[in-house]
């Protein structure tokens, strides 16, 4: 699995500039998070977790967490990565538990991203 590959999986499926700025923004997150909790050896793997866990959210917001696993089966990605990707959405859209510290660490790191980027867009 390689990063532009996943760019483009993203970019195939997100148009809205926002979904792809908070796609880029969770990686780099994940990416962090995964240094800063001993797991540098998988942080490109948190990393590509984070870029491609809203994969269908744009298209398919009724089927969120789905048709990601869908979509990224189809393209024979690793499960372990469609697991972590489709556990962010656990008791709202999916019924995918986050288990591993990465996907729990997604799970909060999705929603924390967008509060933060909603806050910096009202600051005067």
């Amino acid at each position: 699995m390689q990063r532009q590959d996943a760019v483009k999986l993203v970019q195939k499926y997100n148009k809205e500039p926002f979904h792809m700025q908070h796609a880029f923004t969770v990686e780099a997150v994940m990416r962090w998070f995964a240094n800063d909790l001993g797991y540098s050896e998988e942080a490109d793997f948190w990393a590509t977790v984070g870029l491609l866990h809203d994969l269908d959210f744009e298209e398919f917001p009724e089927q969120h967490c789905e048709k990601t696993q869908e979509m990224m089966r189809a393209e024979g990605w690793d499960e372990r990565l469609i697991h972590a990707a489709a556990s962010h959405g656990y008791g709202l859209c999916s019924d995918v538990e986050p288990v591993h510290e990465m996907e729990k660490v997604l799970f909060a790191a999705d929603e924390l991203t967008g509060l933060i980027w909603a806050a910096a867009k009202m600051r005067p």
